[in-house]
């Protein structure tokens, strides 16, 4: 092969090889600058026997991208057989958006061993500026760290 030819061949290797570069960056910035979904995503992190009954404590974290001036929703309490014990609405309160908070609520006569799992029956407040009242329950996303069953 003539030293031309070699050269020629090696200019078109790095063309080639900076156009690939050039479409990663382009295709990894794209990436970055896409949103990801709303959600409000609520996580049953304990359950513990407290002196008034069971403590749950949950971890909340608004990415709704707008502010909750006041988020509650009806749980649905089963017990060890599946059968709904109790219907309780727990407040969540103010969510600022992007924002995550820790809250426990104590329910009174309840056994936390006989709960079998916890269902979030609906939303019975979802307000913001902005903020589809149908947000808290259409874009939730739950997860549990106890050991139970928790959902929607």
């Amino acid at each position: 092969m003539s030293y031309g030819r070699l050269l020629l061949a090696a200019l078109a290797v790095c063309t080639i090889s900076a156009s690939l570069s050039t479409i990663a960056l382009a295709e990894e910035s794209s990436e970055s600058t896409k949103t990801a979904e709303p959600a409000l995503q609520l996580e049953l992190n304990a359950m513990e026997p407290s002196k008034a009954g069971c403590r749950l404590t949950f971890v909340v974290t608004n990415d709704l991208g707008k502010s909750l001036d006041k988020a509650a929703f009806e749980m649905a309490l089963f017990n060890d057989a599946g059968v709904v014990d109790r219907l309780t609405v727990l407040d969540f309160k103010e969510l600022p958006s992007g924002k995550t908070k820790v809250t426990r609520f104590d329910l009174p006569g309840v056994d936390c061993g006989k709960i079998g799992r916890v269902l979030v029956n609906s939303a019975t407040a979802c307000s913001g500026a902005g903020v589809d009242a149908k947000a808290c329950i259409r874009d939730l996303k739950t997860k549990s760290r106890a050991k139970i069953d928790f959902g929607s």
